[in-house]
């Protein structure tokens, strides 16, 4: 057994405890809910505990609107001037809703067996635990951490990141880095763990249309535009039926795949009957191509509609004519778009295409980041996982979106992603569940990691 090996299996119902108080701490971002800055407050206590020096960071302390980032430190008494690696998670969760989809209160930790329910227990509450637990079982072992470790957990991951830019800027030295584990990583159907290269990018909008100044008897449809309907117009311009994106220039600035990056998507598994048959599917786009489904998960653009709303939605009907009109929107980019340039794309297409009376808003956004392949911490993250997993898959991209972006370019050190998400745990819909076995044998790997760092 390696050094911590032992206090995992021994110390597992202390860590499922301190997972279920995390998760009954309900800290959804989107929501600005008050009980945010008590679930950073949690995490700091946990990471006390744990022997870990922890405090709240903020921007502005005289400001209850922006989320605090609990940061956490623990310096090698005998690596001292050896290399830092820092963990980046958050605590914040996505809403629970639809609240009637769920089977217990989304925020009640039940425990059923290997599983843990709960918004937050697989993302990104039950990641984060496993690597406090990781250092924690250090210190209490041999008093001392292998190589200088730091923790920066933020409160708005679920709503991009907003402030985080600012938060690496103002605390750059403080964050200092060698390397950055990030803040989850899947394991797939066939139990093996993905490390993943990169992120991609996102721009999130709004659309609105507006036509009376109230809402009309529908009888008026003769004679008055109806606003859902010139959002619908507008939205079919957006995209083919094959999922392509038809702006003019939306692609130009696409980064290539490497060489090196495309062997290792080769070497990436998909089964498409597992996929299909977990989401309840009956057809994907590009089935009969498994190397371009593949392709488009790592490095292919999307543009989504997450939400639609106009009208009378209620039981029944009602022959209104809506005054107003509005639609979310979501696009996933990739290396060398950035955000700013692909909304203002967007905006040209609307108005080029007769849609200038359609409000555009610009909501949040993300540029893409990628490590190459070939990267040194990369091979030891893998060598970690090979360790306590026995095999791995290295993937360049995770098909998500976060800050990666942010700390390659603001700190400059590589990010890894790597952890105990089981690829069907319901992330971000009713239902969402952490697998306790991935648990342990997560925090073991994180161990793994931790040492042959110091020793690199």
């Amino acid at each position: 057994m390696t050094i911590i090996e032992s206090r995992v299996e021994s110390e597992i119902d202390t860590l499922t405890s301190q997972l279920q108080q995390l998760i009954r701490v309900p800290s959804v971002s989107a929501k600005k809910q008050l009980t945010i800055t008590k679930c950073a407050e949690l995490v700091s206590e946990i990471m006390s505990k744990a022997g870990i020096k922890s405090e709240l960071l903020k921007l502005d302390y005289n400001s209850e609107e922006i989320a605090p980032v609990v940061y956490g430190e623990v310096k090698s008494k005998n690596n001292p001037d050896g290399k830092t690696i820092l963990f980046y998670n958050h605590y914040d969760v996505q809403p629970p809703e639809p609240i009637e989809l769920w089977e217990d209160d989304p925020f009640s930790g039940k425990i059923d067996g290997n599983l843990i329910f709960g918004r937050g227990a697989s993302d990104d509450k039950g990641e984060l635990i496993t690597r406090i637990k990781a250092v924690q079982y250090f210190l209490d072992e041999t008093g001392d951490v292998p190589c200088n470790v730091k923790f920066i957990i933020e409160g708005e991951e679920e709503v991009g990141s907003s402030h985080l830019e600012k938060y690496l800027i103002k605390y750059k030295q403080k964050f200092s880095c060698d390397a950055t584990i990030w803040e989850f990583g899947y394991i797939d159907e066939n139990e093996t763990p993905i490390i993943s290269l990169g992120m991609k990018g996102l721009l999130c909008v709004e659309l609105h249309a507006t036509c009376a100044n109230a809402d009309l008897h529908s009888s008026l449809a003769v004679l008055v535009e109806n606003p859902a309907w010139r959002l619908v117009h507008a939205l079919k311009t957006i995209r083919d039926e094959n999922g392509t994106i038809t702006i003019k220039n939306w692609h130009e600035d696409i980064r290539d795949f490497s060489a090196e990056e495309l062997e290792s998507i080769k070497q990436e598994d998909f089964d498409i009957s597992d996929f299909k048959k977990n989401y309840g599917l009956s057809n994907i786009f590009n089935e009969n191509d498994t190397e371009k489904m593949k392709k488009a998960s790592v490095g292919g653009v999307t543009s989504n509609i997450s939400g639609l709303f106009s009208g009378y939605i209620g039981e029944g009907s009602k022959t209104v004519l809506p005054s107003k009109a509005m639609a979310k929107l979501d696009f996933r980019l990739v290396p060398e778009m950035k955000p700013e340039k692909q909304f203002e794309l967007l905006r040209d297409h609307f108005d080029s295409n007769g849609f200038k009376d359609i409000q555009l808003k610009f909501m949040s956004g993300e540029p893409a980041c990628r490590i190459p392949v070939n990267n040194e911490f990369v091979k030891l993250v893998e060598a970690s996982a090979l360790e306590e997993f026995g095999k791995v898959i290295k993937s360049i991209s995770s098909a998500g979106t976060g800050p990666m972006w942010y700390f390659n370019n603001i700190l400059k050190c590589p990010c890894v992603g790597i952890g105990c998400t089981y690829k069907y745990s319901r992330i971000h819909s009713p239902n969402e569940f952490v697998r306790i076995d991935l648990i342990k044998k997560t925090t073991k790997c994180i161990g793994n990691i931790i040492e042959r760092f110091g020793k690199s």
